[in-house]
């Protein structure tokens, strides 16, 4: 029953969804899906299966899935420029990489300070072009979702990709950064930390940092997760923040506040705001792609 798929915890949430329209499973058979970035041009969606090692497509005109690319390197998070591209993390590849218009493959980052990049996780693009990403360890803890390896770096950062190819940390105080998007004035960017994964006792949280310019300023904690972690996550037009967890889909108004969430029967690790109308939010739940129409539309 899809009032069932709702947890309301707020009078704001309840003016989000329609209480008659549930999510819907558009796909099975990953092992862990991850990474969902839409195409308006194209109408399809890619997403990843890191431990399989392939990107695949999804068409909304026809329902139909195929592989976009196999082997892909692991790829985990993506998203599409201001150029309609794709930007991939690659955890085997240990970069970030991008997809031109013609189907050549572009390094964008892959070495910082002359040292190897951890295993790029998540990624946006801010409205001047410029590429922001995020580079835990989990491609190189084990071989599941890349090539086990010591870090060169010895430490899990947040970087910045300028528009002239310069690369540049940013943020240096998470265990593990994770998912990360921007408000919708970019005032703000938000980033998950899933330490807790290596520090038991780290908090599930997403932090809030004002964005200077090409810098981020100190940070506040912005939500603690109380189910699960946060992975990916993505903000609306009204700067409500739907992110993934244990349970589901959990909102945040702009305040902090949880409003209310969209329970799943799998672990949420992902989400991104598609269809014409970007009113419908994708979800990469472990195994399967799901999608839930929405009174919310993206950034």
């Amino acid at each position: 029953m899809p009032a069932q798929d709702y947890d309301i915890r707020d009078d704001r949430f309840r003016r989000l969804i329609f209480t008659n329209a549930g999510p819907e499973v558009l796909w099975s058979g990953g092992r862990w899906c991850e990474g969902p970035a839409y195409f308006p041009a194209g109408r399809y969606l890619l997403w990843s299966d890191i431990p399989n090692d392939r990107t695949l497509r999804w068409d909304e005109c026809s329902g139909a899935v195929s592989v976009f690319e196999s082997p892909c390197r692991n790829q985990n998070g993506h998203t599409v420029d201001t150029q309609g591209r794709l930007i991939s993390c690659e955890h085997r590849g240990r970069c970030v990489s991008r997809i031109e218009h013609d189907g050549t493959r572009t390094v964008l980052a892959s070495h910082v300070d002359g040292k190897r990049l951890n295993s790029p996780n998540d990624v946006v693009v801010k409205s001047n072009g410029s590429v922001w990403f995020t580079d835990p360890s989990y491609g190189i803890d084990s071989d599941y979702e890349g090539d086990a390896a010591p870090s060169d770096i010895g430490a899990q950062n947040v970087y910045r990709i300028g528009t002239d190819g310069t690369l540049t940390t940013v943020c240096t105080d998470l265990v593990q950064p994770n998912g990360l998007a921007f408000s919708p004035d970019e005032s703000l960017l938000y980033i998950a930390d899933t330490g807790r994964t290596h520090v038991p006792d780290r908090p599930a949280l997403i932090r809030a940092y004002p964005v200077n310019g090409d810098s981020l300023g100190a940070g506040h904690d912005f939500a603690t997760c109380d189910s699960g972690l946060f992975d990916g996550f993505r903000v609306d037009t009204n700067g409500n923040l739907w992110s993934s967890a244990g349970d589901g889909v959990h909102c945040f108004a702009p305040d902090g506040t949880l409003i209310g969430k969209i329970r799943t029967d799998e672990v949420v690790a992902n989400v991104t705001f598609g269809g014409p109308k970007r009113n419908r939010l994708f979800i990469c739940a472990t195994t399967t792609l799901r999608a839930i129409y929405l009174n919310a539309r993206g950034c």
